[in-house]
């Protein structure tokens, strides 16, 4: 049985844990993505996060029959300004270490560009710019592998040091640890200008390059729209084959998370019930 969920913020913003549970208990999700400073009122920063916090916050969604799968702290790894850069990777490097305390293994992030706000830059796609995403990455692996938790990038076409099915190989082969895994959002990996294959061919071919390495999933919709891609939708609510993909993820990721994106709650229960329909 998958494990269809919600991200957490698109529902509650600056509210407390247990109004943030309540909030969401009418779509009865298995699971979220939690983005703490995102979502909750009085979140910790950085060097304020702590186990007792993690585990009350835990508590609260479990009551609700909630678990979170994905611990989101989506930072710039490439952030040019190197003290930016830095304070970011600690902060990541903090929610790694607490992560098992929320019940969770996976903290989520992008892989950022050469524009401070992740936006298109020109050289983000240099040799130089991957080898400094993997040295940021090589240290919160390490982090990672010290506490037990995951680090699991979300590659983006077209915009970030991570863009194509062949670059989330080349990164996963590279630094070559379990413990870096891949949300997989298929969306997000079609090209601005959409694609020159079928979405069928497109979903195997990622899960027979990476498929081993995906931990969650991320799930909305699409249009190509005068020539560009239109990837903010909810899901069934554009033209993403998911009968394919879900026959896909079903035959491969038996359970897996699958979190929707981009809903909110005038939309939340009819995607939700689009995802639970290909389970029936």
């Amino acid at each position: 049985m998958l494990q269809i969920g919600l991200r957490a913020h698109d529902y509650g913003k600056n509210v407390s844990p247990g109004e943030l549970a309540e909030i969401l208990s009418k779509y009865k999700p298995a699971s979220i993505q939690l983005a703490l400073a995102k979502a909750l009122s009085g979140a910790p920063g950085y060097g304020q996060l702590n186990p007792g916090y993690a585990r009350k916050v835990r508590q609260t969604l479990e009551e609700k029959n909630i678990s979170i799968a994905v611990l989101g702290c989506y930072i710039n790894p490439v952030h040019p300004d190197v003290q930016t850069r830095e304070n970011q990777l600690r902060l990541f490097e903090e929610h790694l270490r607490y992560a098992r305390d929320f019940g969770c293994a996976l903290v989520g992030t992008e892989t950022g560009s050469l524009n401070g706000d992740c936006s298109f830059h020109p050289d983000t796609q240099n040799e130089s710019t991957f080898d400094l995403l993997c040295a940021s990455l090589e240290r919160l692996i390490k982090a990672a592998e010290k506490c037990g938790s995951i680090v699991a990038i979300e590659p983006v076409a077209d915009l970030h040091t991570v863009c194509t099915i062949e670059k989330t190989q080349m990164v996963l082969r590279r630094l070559a640890s379990p413990a870096l895994k891949v949300i997989y959002d298929p969306v997000n990996l079609i090209p601005g200008a959409g694609l020159a294959e079928t979405q069928e061919l497109f979903f195997t071919r990622a899960f027979d390059t990476f498929g081993n390495d995906i931990a969650a999933i991320h799930a909305k919709d699409f249009r190509i729209e005068n020539q560009r891609k239109n990837g903010a939708l909810n899901a069934g609510a554009g033209d993403l084959d998911y009968k394919s993909l879900m026959r896909i993820i079903m035959e491969r990721k038996p359970g897996i998370d699958i979190l929707l994106e981009d809903t909110s709650p005038a939309t939340g229960l009819k995607a939700m019930e689009f995802l639970r329909s290909f389970l029936k």
